[in-house]
């Protein structure tokens, strides 16, 4: 069974120590670097929520939601909104649908709206990222056209909600 839990005292470390393989680095940020960005998110008035994914009792990975991130070159959909910025099962844990299970928690956590109401959930992901495109559509997320198609480097943006998309209240 899969769920979300706080990174503690007690665990950090081994959430820290999950990685993903050699040729998926260039799509995430280390779990280290994403904590670290959830302090300066934080303290700058963001809304940070970052939680280790575990299957039973074992860490098996990692994701960072926001809510209303803003400060830096964002779709408009990112106002109000809440992001899945990043997301992470260890190599070691991948093809055993984690992945699939996580989003469905993670959702869940989002429809209860913990730092205020939404209309849509956002990701950015990296365009040739196909095993991520395939998670994300499988969830209900769709690329969008017009404002909401981000570029960022390569990275684009997936929405869920609106015509086509499922929404999240």
């Amino acid at each position: 069974m899969i769920t979300l839990r706080k990174i503690t005292l007690d665990n950090r470390r081994a959430v820290f120590n999950l990685e993903v393989s050699e040729d998926q680095r260039k799509y995430v940020a280390s779990n280290l670097s994403s904590v670290a960005s959830c302090y300066v998110l934080a303290t700058n008035g963001g809304h940070p929520f970052p939680f280790a994914i575990y299957a039973d009792e074992q860490p098996v990975g990692f994701v960072m939601l926001t809510y209303g991130i803003t400060g830096y070159e964002l779709p408009s959909v990112a106002d109000g909104n809440y992001c899945i910025l990043r997301l992470m099962i260890d190599e070691r844990h991948q093809n055993r649908g984690y992945g699939r299970e996580a989003m469905a928690e993670i959702l869940k956590f989002i429809r209860t709206f913990p730092a205020g109401p939404a209309q849509f959930c956002w990701l950015p992901y990296k365009r040739d990222n196909a095993a991520a495109k395939k998670l994300y559509e499988s969830c209900g997320f769709r690329e969008n056209g017009g404002d909401l198609r981000w570029r960022a480097g390569d990275r684009i943006a997936a929405v869920s909600g609106s015509v086509r998309l499922l929404q999240i209240c």
